[in-house]
C-alpha cells in the first residue's frame, strides 16, 4: 500500500466513524438500535453502495472474534459483581443448558419445516443460540429492570457465547457432527479451562496492578485491557474457551478496586463502540442486497421459531427452579436480543467452504436484521407492560481512587448522581471511617475546602484521602449513604454486595 493509499484508506475510515456516530444520535431519539445503523453503514459502503469489495469471510471471522473479545471485555468492567452475584446459577443455566434446549428447538424447526440438512439446522441452532453481549447491555442499562432480572440477563449474555462458539465450531466440521459423549467431553474442558484461565488471569493481575504505580493515569486502561486480551489468547492457545476467559478476567478487574477506574471504564466504553461499529461496518459490507431477497421468507420463519418457541422453552425449563413468575419469565424471553454474534459466528462455515455457507449466512443475517428492529426498541414497553419496570434508573456512586505513593495513600473521587442518598446530606452526616479525611469538593468547576454543615448536591465531586487498608471501609459508606441516605445504617443497608 502506497502512502497516498493509506491516507485515502484513514480518510474514508474516518469519515465512516463520523457518519456512524451522527446517524446513532439522529436514531437514537427514535429508538432504533445502533447495530442497524452501522450495518446500514456498511451496506452502503459495500459492492452495491459505494463499491468497496469486500468478500473475505475468514478475515471477517478472525476480525469479528477479536472485536467481540473487546466487547465482551468491556462488558466485564461495567459489571457490577453486585448486581450478578446472586444471579449466577439461572444464568450459568441459560448459558448450558438453556443454550442446548435453543439449539435442538431451531434445529428441528430448521430441519423438518424448512427442510434443512441435519449439519445445516444443528449450525443454525447454534449461531442463533447466544444472546448478544453488546445488544442486551446498551438496552438493559436505561430500562430500570428489577435486579433479580437485569442481573440474569447480563450475566447469561457474557457466559453464552462460549458454548455457542463450541458448538457452532464442532458442528461446522468437515467430518460431520460429532457424537454426544465427544461434544460434552469438548464443551466442559473448554468452558472449565476457560474459566480456571480468566480467574487466575483476574486475580493475578488485579494484585499486580494494586501493587504497581504507573507514572500516567492512562497506562492502567491499557493494562487492564492487556489482561484481559492475555486471557483470551493463553485460552485459545490451550484449545479452551477464549471468550469466558476474557469475560471473567475483565469481570474481576472491574470488582477490584483498582486505581482510576472511571479512567477505566471510560476507556472501555469507548474501546467497546469502536468494536461495535468497526465489526458492524464489516459484516454489513459483506452482505450484498441483491443476494438477501431469497432469504427473506425462511429467516422469518427461523426468527418465529426461536423468538416464540426455542427462547421461551428454554428460559422456563432453566428459571422455573428458581421461582421466576410468568411475568418475570416472559421478559427474559423476549431480552434475548441478537446482534453481530450470529452474524459473525455464521461465517465460521463459510471460512470452512461448507456447502450452502452462503445461504446459511443471508439468513442469519436478516432475521438478526428483522428481530433487533422488533425486540430492542420493543423492550422498554414491553417491561413496563408486564409491570417490571423501574420509574427511573438510580445511578450506583462513582469512585475512583489514585495513589499517593509518599503517604502510602490514595485519593477517592467520588461523583454524587442524581437521585443519590448522598445528595442533600452534610459533610458531618458521612461519618467516614476514622482514618479518612474530606480534602475538597468540585462544584460548578470550582474547588472548594468546605465546612462540616454544607451539603452535598447532585453533581459534586468529593474528594476524600484515605489509606489502602481504610479504602473499602469508606468505600462501603459512601456507596451505603449513596442508595439510602442518613439512614443507611437504620434501614440495614451496609453498601456491601
Amino acid at each position: 500500500m502506497t502512502l497516498p493509499q493509506l491516507y485515502l484508506v484513514l480518510l474514508v475510515g474516518c469519515a465512516t466513524v463520523l457518519v456512524s456516530i451522527a446517524a446513532i444520535r439522529a436514531t437514537h431519539r427514535l429508538g432504533l438500535p445502533a447495530l442497524l445503523v452501522f450495518l446500514g453503514v456498511g451496506m452502503a459502503l459495500g459492492e452495491d453502495g459505494v463499491g468497496i469489495p469486500f468478500e473475505d469471510f475468514e478475515l471477517a471471522q478472525v476480525l469479528g472474534t477479536f472485536a467481540l473479545a473487546l466487547i465482551l471485555i468491556e462488558g466485564g468492567l461495567s459489571t457490577r459483581w453486585r448486581a450478578i452475584s446472586r444471579q449466577l446459577a439461572p444464568a450459568s443455566l441459560l448459558a448450558t443448558l438453556g443454550v442446548g434446549v435453543s439449539v435442538m428447538v431451531v434445529a428441528s424447526g430448521a430441519h423438518f419445516v424448512l427442510g434443512f440438512s441435519w449439519q445445516t439446522s444443528l449450525i443454525l441452532g447454534a449461531v442463533l443460540a447466544s444472546t448478544d453481549a453488546a445488544a442486551v447491555f446498551s438496552e438493559l442499562r436505561g430500562v430500570g429492570l428489577p435486579k433479580r432480572l437485569s442481573g440474569t440477563l447480563e450475566a447469561e449474555s457474557g457466559f453464552n457465547d462460549a458454548p455457542a462458539v463450541i458448538l457452532v465450531l464442532a458442528f461446522s466440521s468437515a467430518a460431520g457432527v460429532p457424537n454426544p459423549l465427544e461434544l460434552l467431553g469438548t464443551l466442559v474442558w473448554q468452558l472449565a479451562a476457560g474459566t480456571a484461565i480468566g480467574v487466575a488471569v483476574g486475580w493475578g493481575g488485579a494484585w499486580l496492578l494494586r501493587r504497581l504505580a504507573l507514572p500516567v493515569s492512562g497506562l492502567y486502561p491499557l493494562a487492564v485491557f492487556g489482561l484481559g486480551l492475555a486471557a483470551f489468547a493463553a485460552a485459545g492457545a490451550l484449545s479452551a474457551s477464549g471468550f469466558i476467559a476474557a469475560y471473567l478476567a475483565a469481570l474481576i478487574l472491574g470488582n477490584s478496586h483498582l486505581p482510576h477506574r472511571a479512567t477505566t471504564l471510560s476507556f472501555a466504553t469507548g474501546l467497546g463502540w469502536v468494536a461495535q461499529l468497526g465489526m458492524f461496518v464489516m459484516l454489513g459490507m459483506l452482505a450484498g442486497p441483491a443476494n438477501l431477497l431469497h432469504a427473506v421468507v425462511p429467516a422469518l420463519i427461523l426468527g418465529a421459531v426461536l423468538t416464540l418457541v426455542a427462547r421461551p422453552l428454554s428460559v422456563m425449563v432453566c428459571l422455573v427452579p428458581f421461582r421466576f413468575s410468568i411475568r418475570e419469565q416472559t421478559l427474559v424471553s423476549w431480552a434475548g436480543l441478537r446482534g453481530a454474534v450470529p452474524i459473525v459466528l455464521a461465517t465460521i462455515p463459510q471460512s470452512e467452504r461448507l456447502p450452502g455457507g452462503q445461504a446459511l449466512w443471508d439468513h442469519v443475517f436478516i432475521l438478526v436484521v428483522a428481530f433487533t428492529l422488533l425486540q430492542g426498541p420493543t423492550l422498554p414497553w414491553m417491561a413496563r407492560r408486564l409491570g417490571l419496570a423501574g420509574r427511573e434508573v438510580i445511578r450506583e456512586v462513582e469512585i475512583e481512587a489514585a495513589p499517593l505513593d509518599a503517604v502510602n495513600g490514595e485519593v477517592l473521587t467520588i461523583t454524587v448522581p442524581k437521585l443519590s442518598g448522598l445528595a442533600g446530606l452534610r459533610l458531618f452526616e458521612l461519618r467516614l471511617p476514622r482514618g479518612s479525611a474530606i480534602a475538597g469538593v468540585v462544584r460548578d468547576r470550582s474547588l472548594f475546602v468546605p465546612e462540616m454543615a454544607d451539603r452535598l448536591r447532585s453533581g459534586d465531586q468529593l474528594i476524600v484521602i484515605t489509606s489502602p487498608h481504610l479504602r473499602e471501609a469508606t468505600e462501603q459508606r459512601l456507596t451505603a449513604l449513596a442508595r439510602a441516605g442518613r439512614l443507611a445504617r437504620w434501614l440495614g443497608e451496609s453498601g456491601g454486595a
